[in-house]
């Protein structure tokens, strides 16, 4: 046999096994989600906390206490506590400033556990550069303290500058320390005491809900979740996992669901962004877009009189004003129920620039053939 038809016949071989192959293994299936990305466990969640501090050690650069008259108070209400008495004295340093501390609470903090806190400057301060946070008591939304931060701060930006010329990178107001907060009090929850579980979905809808429940009930049993609206799912604490709650929801987190969403396109107007979901879908429709544009262009000019004339020199204004209309846009139709990509090559044909196609995408909508939520932000 030739080598020519020797190809032939291995290059229809080949064809014949990838034709059977592709016919073998149908469609893609859908990308699917763990549980853990789509929920959240009802108690297990992060708290905030707050205080209200003061930085010392400063390089000139704090509160003027002129011009913050809370700092001063704190200050001397301080130095009080301190055994120094400051009543009716003026001070004037510039090494202090008041500050704003926050934190976040993990889930089942346990006593002496450290955190992360951020420091912010209240006052005039122009940076936290070198300062260190004295002990400063973290409130909890119910009053209570539950963490007491203290410690130098890491600032990552600086300011510097001169009588005429000024450098900042950064903010140098913002601070954080790292593990700068210790735990005091812990938030009582007996995790295994309790009989069922409630998911939360960070995205509501009730098929992706349904979904959720029904991986539950194929691996737990059936009967053992229940969708009670479009954001809940509740889970009975049944079997091999009484007492072991966390077992369950360790189980539960790594089950595979599809999600399903609401088709949505999101613009943002002030930077031109646009979004569009997978499932947009759009009727037919024939679009064309104008160009109109309007030039403005300002050119004054200056009078002034003939030399040992009499008058006085004057600016003439001069205003020319231009407005195109671009010629030889067409139509361009957009076939029935298309898909995201044939909506994106669509408008692209028209040769439009992000923001005109906010205006394009608003037209179709108000016309019905948009099936889907156009969100504007």
């Amino acid at each position: 046999m030739p080598a020519s038809a020797r190809w032939s016949a291995v290059a229809a071989v080949l064809a014949a096994v990838v034709l059977l192959a592709l016919s073998a293994g149908g469609a893609p299936a859908a990308a699917q989600t763990r549980i853990k990305d789509l929920v959240t466990f009802d108690g297990v969640r992060r708290n905030q906390l707050v205080g209200y501090g003061l930085v010392v050690g400063l390089n000139g650069t704090g509160d003027r206490l002129i011009n913050t008259p809370f700092t001063e108070q704190s200050l001397k209400g301080m130095l009080e506590r301190l055994g120094i008495n400051t009543r009716g004295e003026t001070l004037r340093t510039r090494n202090i400033a008041a500050v704003m501390v926050t934190a976040t609470l993990a889930p089942f903090p346990r006593q002496g556990t450290t955190v992360d806190v951020t420091v912010s400057a209240l006052g005039d301060a122009t940076s936290l550069l070198g300062g260190t946070l004295v002990v400063t008591p973290l409130l909890g939304a119910d009053g209570e303290a539950y963490a007491v931060a203290q410690g130098p701060l890491s600032v990552g930006g600086f300011s510097a500058g001169g009588a005429a010329a000024t450098v900042t990178k950064g903010v140098p107001t913002t601070a954080r320390i790292a593990n700068g907060a210790t735990v005091e009090r812990e938030l009582k929850f007996a995790l295994d005491d309790i009989g069922g579980v409630r998911m939360v979905l960070r995205n509501p809808d009730f098929t992706t809900a349904n979904r959720i429940a029904d991986a539950v009930n194929r691996t737990l049993g059936a009967g053992s979740a229940r969708v009670t609206d479009l954001s809940t799912v509740d889970v009975r604490v049944t079997g091999a996992y009484t007492g072991q709650v966390s077992r369950l929801i360790a189980a539960i987190e790594q089950l595979p669901v599809r999600p399903d969403s609401i088709a949505r396109v999101v613009v943002d107007e002030r930077t031109g962004t646009i979004v569009i979901g997978d499932d947009v879908r759009v009727s037919r429709v024939a679009i064309t877009q104008g160009n109109l544009t309007v030039r403005v262009v300002e050119t004054p000019q200056v009078s002034q009189p003939e030399p040992f004339g009499r008058g006085n020199t004057v600016i003439v204004p001069r205003t020319d004003v231009q407005v195109q209309e671009g010629n030889g846009r067409q139509f361009v139709t957009v076939g029935g129920n298309v898909s995201l990509q044939q909506l994106v090559n669509g408008l692209n044909a028209l040769g439009v620039g992000p923001r005109d196609m906010v205006a394009i995408l608003q037209a179709i909508k108000a016309a019905g053939a948009l099936h889907a939520d156009l969100e504007i932000i």
